[in-house]
C-alpha cells in the first residue's frame, strides 16, 4: 500500500530540481514534441536552461498554480505536469503536461494526471479541471478520453503551427464524473483507477 500522497504504481511527483536542467534541456531539442505541448520556442541556452531550472527550485509554487517534475519510482525524470488558471473562488484549474519522447506510451501521463486529480479535488476542494488540448494532438485527445475528460468545446483556428491554423478542443472532468469514475474502476486493474 502506498502511503505517499505523490505517488502512483509508475511514477511520483515532485519539485523540479536545478540539477534536472540538461534532461529539461535535451527535451526542448524535441520540436515536434514542443509542437504537441506548447509552442516550438526560439533556442535557449544551457546557462539559459539552467537559470529556469534553478528558478523552478527556488519557487516553484504560485497559489495552487504548480509545476512539478514526473520521476519513475527507479528516480528517473520523464516529464513534467503543471497547473495553471487556478481558481479556488469557482472550484475551477487547467493543466499541462509533458513526457518526454523516449517514455511515451507507458502510461506515466495518465498516472501522474490521476495523481493531480486527486491532490486538488480530494484535499484542495476544486471542483473542476480543464484541458486544452490541440486538435491535431491525438495522443492527447486519447488521453482525455482515457481518463474520463468530456470534450466541452471547439476553439477554431486557435493555434498556428507548421504553416497553418488548427482548432483547440476544451475538455472537462468534474469532481462528480472524478468520484463515479473512480468507484467504477476500483475492483477493474483494467482502467485507470485515481
Amino acid at each position: 500500500m502506498n502511503l505517499y500522497i505523490w505517488s502512483g504504481k509508475r511514477v511520483r511527483l515532485r519539485p523540479i530540481l536545478a540539477s534536472d536542467w540538461e534532461k529539461f534541456h535535451q527535451n526542448d531539442h524535441d520540436s515536434e514534441g514542443a509542437r504537441l505541448c506548447d509552442i516550438i520556442h526560439f533556442p535557449r541556452s544551457e546557462e539559459g536552461t539552467k537559470s529556469w531550472a534553478s528558478r523552478q527550485e527556488s519557487g516553484y509554487v504560485n497559489g495552487d498554480n504548480i509545476s512539478l517534475a514526473i520521476e519513475t519510482l527507479g528516480g528517473e525524470l520523464v516529464g513534467s505536469i503543471s497547473t495553471n488558471s487556478c481558481d479556488s473562488r469557482h472550484g475551477t484549474f487547467k493543466y499541462g503536461i509533458a513526457i518526454f519522447r523516449d517514455h511515451w506510451r507507458k502510461g506515466y501521463a495518465s498516472e501522474a494526471v490521476g495523481i493531480i486529480i486527486r491532490y486538488y479535488f480530494e484535499e484542495l476542494r476544486y471542483q473542476k479541471i480543464n484541458a486544452y488540448v490541440y486538435s491535431f494532438n491525438r495522443s492527447s485527445i486519447a488521453l482525455q478520453e482515457h481518463l474520463g475528460f468530456i470534450q466541452e468545446g471547439k476553439l477554431r483556428d486557435m493555434i498556428f503551427t507548421n504553416g497553418q491554423h488548427y482548432d483547440e478542443y476544451v475538455y472537462g472532468l468534474t469532481k462528480s464524473e472524478y468520484e463515479k469514475r473512480k468507484l467504477q474502476t476500483s475492483g477493474n486493474q483494467n482502467q485507470i483507477s485515481y
